[in-house]
């Protein structure tokens, strides 16, 4: 059984939906630890609830950028993890980590990459006059929000819209597919390589795979 790792620093429902799957045997591995900078995070209690294993590694605990690093990946190190999920973790990880990792962490980004990388991606599509929004799941590399894609899903966006109902909407799409693309990885149907996602012994595109 393959294991898993999660870093969080919100709310969780991105994590939530993960654990709903595994104990649905959507996805069959053990998450085997949660993580998250944030000990306010609700994220770190649904964890529990579930009784995984959670760590605080904080920026406010370890104020040296070159320590926290250090603290996170010897956390991480502890559990020898086959996979590394990002969900809502809201700090950016430092080359070593992604280095070291490289093709077992994947994260979830709520716009159509490589549209709107960053933050506030519901109010800047809105302000921009976008007709679509969306979520994009990649695996992770050095640049920012700019590893290979391997699926995306496009919501419209309608002229009543605020980034609140936006984000609903786009957050509906994320609870659904992040689970799914988790279990590829799981079964063995996704890899990266030549820096580009792979899915079934197939290249993917630059979008990665559009959701049916």
């Amino acid at each position: 059984m393959k294991h898993i790792v999660i870093l969080v620093s919100g709310n969780g429902t991105n994590l939530q939906a993960i654990l709903n799957a595994h104990h649905t045997t959507k996805i069959t591995s053990k998450i085997i630890a949660v993580i998250s900078n944030n000990s306010n995070a609700f994220a770190i209690k649904r964890a529990q609830l579930a009784q995984i294993t959670t760590h605080i590694v904080s920026d406010k605990q370890y104020k040296k950028l070159e320590l926290f690093n250090k603290i996170l990946i010897k956390t991480v190190k502890i559990y020898n993890p086959d996979l590394i999920v990002l969900a809502g973790y809201m700090r950016i990880l430092n080359i070593e980590f992604v280095t070291h990792y490289a093709g077992k962490i994947l994260n979830i980004h709520p716009s159509l990459l490589p549209k709107y990388p960053g933050l506030n991606t519901h109010q800047r599509a809105i302000e921009n006059g976008e007709k679509q929004h969306g979520t994009s799941i990649h695996f992770v590399t050095e640049q920012l929000d700019s590893g290979p894609i391997i699926l995306q899903v496009a919501v419209p966006i309608f002229y009543t819209d605020t980034k609140h109902t936006l984000k609903m909407r786009v957050k509906y799409q994320e609870n659904i597919i992040y689970p799914r693309v988790i279990q590829w990885f799981i079964d063995g149907r996704l890899e990266m390589r030549e820096n580009s996602a792979w899915l079934d012994g197939k290249k993917l595109p630059n979008t990665g795979y559009k959701k049916n």
